[in-house]
């Protein structure tokens, strides 16, 4: 297996991919020039591509958290594992842990990215959580997220054929482990431990991070602000809609107000019916009495 202290080249890419995003290509431009005496290395470092957001934000939790991330990696096994015994009580229970797992394990991947200082739009935490998956899902997909040497995000296609030839910073990294590294505190050395030589170049290399940092943070921006018009639509037709239901409500209240002024008049008319029907009722009944006692005597009358 690959190991930081056996592959020089693994090593520094270890120590550049825990780098805040913004250092990562300075100091990549500047151990080229330190190690030029080496070519071969001196190439395997200027070939190290510069992560994605998503993929900083997974590596940057590897190293800060490899307890989670490894408990993840584990739920991820033992779901495959139900898969391929067909448990379905197994599968539901790893299945509803996993959802459960990536929704919180992004929530904390990009809590560490803002104490970084980074603030991680939806579309990269979703990117970031599409990687998570993946790596349950996919056993080259969980060493590519161990490794902490992802440069894009991942995603399962769920066929097994996951293709991590560009996700990875070297095919070594398949099986690296990233060395754990907590959150600096004020103490510098905790920091990673670039080992640089003085770079003639520096200042036009500091430029081009500065714009390099510009415009990933005008990147950043345009998302932002795209995620903001989008909140701002979905607003906009909820409050039209509830301007719309708000109406429907008021007419039903005024049609509920005239049925009601329409059920008094009723229960008026209803009451004087009533009342005369009680009077006609005490009519026939006198009628049919006398009726009945006229009858009566005519019947006396014949029989006489």
């Amino acid at each position: 297996m690959p190991d930081s202290r056996s592959d020089p080249l693994l090593q520094i890419a270890d120590d550049l991919y825990a780098l805040p995003l913004a250092d990562f290509t300075p100091s990549r431009d500047a151990l080229v020039k330190e190690h030029k005496a080496d070519k071969a290395l001196a190439a395997g470092i200027k070939g190290l591509r510069k992560a994605s957001a998503a993929a900083w934000v997974v590596n940057l939790l590897v190293r800060r958290d490899p307890d989670q991330v490894d408990q993840v990696l584990a739920v991820g096994a033992a779901l495959r594992d139900a898969q391929e015994n067909l448990d379905a009580a197994q599968l539901r229970e790893f299945t509803k842990q996993r959802r459960q797992l990536t929704a919180s394990v992004t929530t904390a991947a990009r809590r560490m990215a803002r104490e970084e200082g980074v603030r991680t739009t939806e579309s990269v935490a979703d990117q970031v959580e599409a990687t998570l998956t993946a790596a349950m899902l996919e056993p080259d997909a969980a060493r590519a997220v161990r490794s902490g040497l992802l440069v894009t995000a991942i995603e399962a296609t769920g066929l097994g054929d996951l293709d991590l030839s560009g996700a990875v910073a070297l095919p070594e990294a398949l099986g690296f482990s990233a060395t754990a590294r907590p959150a600096p505190g004020p103490d510098p050395t905790t920091r990673p431990q670039l080992h640089v030589v003085p770079d003639p170049d520096a200042d036009a290399k500091a430029r081009a991070a500065a714009d390099e940092r510009l415009s990933d943070a005008r990147s950043a921006l345009s998302e932002a602000e795209k995620e903001h018009r989008a909140a701002r639509r979905t607003v906009e037709k909820l409050q039209a809609r509830t301007l719309q239901v708000q109406s429907e409500i008021d007419e039903l209240r005024s049609r509920i107000a005239e049925l009601e002024g329409a059920l008094e008049e009723v229960d008026d008319e209803l009451g004087d019916a009533e009342a005369v029907q009680a009077e006609t009722e005490e009519a026939v009944d006198e009628a049919r009495e006398e009726a009945e006692t006229a009858r009566a005597a005519r019947d006396k009358l014949r029989g006489g």
